[in-house]
């Protein structure tokens, strides 16, 4: 009867609790173990599970890790520009090597000392390369910063843009609630 009021008397996920920490332990204990024998946890983990919820673990993974954070700071934003911009490109080894061997030296790598201006002459196919980036760049930026177009057809119920903004808005949360005077006012009859 002690025993059964004990248990009674414990919070509802008591059991759920100490399951949890009995796993906590017990993965502490094996990635210990595996850290011993010189042996990645996680692959030794995922040798003891199936593939579909190896699968699963890693998409539910994937979706906790957001790479795009958002807009932090204009440093943030022109290195991620940079990296995807670079990761686009091939560099051509063969072209490297030529100019390495033509330039040479201190030319080549350049200390805070080298006065560098002058030296470099790109080819017609790196700068046609260049251009052709540039252009992507810039029907890229068109197609993202698009203006939405006028409709002629569509009632105009505002005296000026912020004023059409703030009409819309006022029709999305209340154009449902509103709809019936609205059409009196529009008929010209009286509201009664």
């Amino acid at each position: 009867v002690v025993e059964e009021d004990r248990r009674i008397k414990l919070p509802k996920n008591h059991e759920a609790k100490k399951e949890r920490e009995q796993w906590q332990v017990k993965e502490l204990q094996d990635r210990k173990d595996a850290e011993d024998n010189g042996l990645d946890y996680e692959r030794v983990r995922n040798l003891g599970l199936s593939a579909d919820v190896t699968e699963k673990l890693e998409q539910k993974r994937k979706r906790k890790k957001n790479p795009d954070q958002g807009f932090a700071s204009y440093e943030d934003m022109t290195l991620r520009q940079h990296t995807r911009l670079t990761a686009a490109l091939d560099p051509d080894l063969e072209s490297y090597k030529k100019m390495r061997e033509c330039v040479g030296g201190e030319q080549f790598y350049p200390t805070a000392d080298t006065l560098i201006h002058g030296n470099h002459y790109p080819t017609t196919a790196a700068m046609d390369r260049l251009v052709k980036d540039v252009h992507g760049q810039v029907k890229r930026r068109e197609q993202y910063h698009r203006r939405r177009l006028y409709d002629p057809d569509a009632p105009i119920d505002y005296i000026n843009e912020k004023n059409k903004k703030f009409n819309k808005k006022l029709d999305k949360y209340y154009g449902k609630y509103t709809e019936d005077i609205k059409d009196d006012l529009e008929r010209g009859t009286a509201i009664e």
